[in-house]
């Protein structure tokens, strides 16, 4: 699960692991509003997900919790995420200040991206009307009972949208753009691949690039993808492009043509930030996106780059399995 690491920081807080002590010495634990807690059931087969939860909430002030990040759930066997979320879900009355949630804070060492059974996240979606950022890690249909699944959601307050995947079904991204999220501000999709469960096409990609659906739309990620160079050309004619102070084509398959289609294309010089890093494009047509962006104060993310010859097929996605 290359390209993944566990969160450090969640909605701008600094994620603090709850210890396992079930008396923590006083002075020893954070003030609950002052960072993102995260829980690991971690390698002790004993440890279930139910008794970390029963321990957090015994030794936390629950009303106070801004942001929440699960890490591994499960204790021995892997399982898959649905008790763990039915339990958050049943329990979202206590935390009335809860305004960022992360899902599957997980790395390859403990569970690859391909393995994680997410099932449906509309209820924990739903479950947290002042919910302003969302993240989720997880594939699609390798385990088909497990799917990742969404149903279109009503959310007035959800401003960061973030799929982590290495292959996002069709039917997410589709729920995604059906979706009635008038404050949304910031969307990251991670695409992934077919073998995967990526599934998803430059077609379902219309409400995000037609400006209209989501009109706050301000910074937004189309990555890891082996249909980059496709989503680069819809990019290029894609209305939402001129409200977008940032655009991320980063971590998939773009070439030299998804590279001259982003410049024959619509102004971008209006963007603060281009993120394309990990593709294949050649020299020279970096040098031409340095110089087409760079004068007008385009901040550039354009390595690492991965050009391994034009007759090469071997070209990969960061994040897949």
């Amino acid at each position: 699960m290359d390209g993944i690491d566990h969160l450090d920081e969640f909605h701008g807080l600094p994620v603090f692991t709850l210890p396992r002590e079930k008396a923590p010495a006083p002075g020893s634990m954070p003030e609950p509003h002052s960072v993102a807690w995260r829980l690991d059931c971690g390698w002790d087969e004993e440890w279930t997900f139910p008794d970390v939860w029963r321990h957090f909430t015994d030794v936390v002030d629950t009303e106070g919790v801004r942001a929440l990040v699960i890490g591994p759930w499960w204790c021995g066997d892997y399982s898959e995420l649905r008790p763990a979320l039915e339990l958050i879900v049943a329990d979202a009355a206590r935390f009335p200040a809860l305004r960022a949630l992360f899902l599957a804070d997980v790395v390859g060492e403990e569970c690859e991206v391909s393995w994680l059974q997410i099932n449906d996240i509309t209820p924990a979606i739903e479950a947290f009307p002042l919910l302003e950022e969302f993240g989720v890690r997880g594939c699609g249909d390798t385990y088909q009972d497990g799917d990742l699944r969404l149903r279109p959601v009503k959310h007035d307050r959800l401003r960061v949208l973030r799929f982590e995947s290495g292959g996002l079904p069709g039917t997410v991204v589709r729920a995604v753009g059906a979706s009635d999220l008038p404050a949304l501000e910031h969307l990251e999709l991670w695409l992934g691949v077919g073998e995967y469960g990526g599934n998803a096409t430059v077609a379902d990609l219309a409400p995000f690039l037609d400006g209209g659906g989501f009109p706050r739309l301000r910074r937004l990620g189309l990555q890891n993808s082996e249909i980059q160079d496709e989503i680069a050309g819809a990019v290029a004619a894609a209305p939402v492009v001129a409200g977008l102070e940032a655009l991320g084509l980063s971590m998939g398959t773009l070439t030299d043509a998804g590279a001259e289609a982003l410049l024959a294309g619509q102004p971008l010089t209006h963007l603060a930030e281009l993120d394309l890093r990990h593709h294949y494009i050649s020299p020279p047509w970096l040098t031409r996106i340095e110089e087409a962006l760079e004068p007008h104060g385009v901040r550039l993310e354009l390595h690492p780059s991965d050009v391994i010859g034009e007759d090469d097929e071997w070209r990969y996605v960061v994040v897949s399995e």
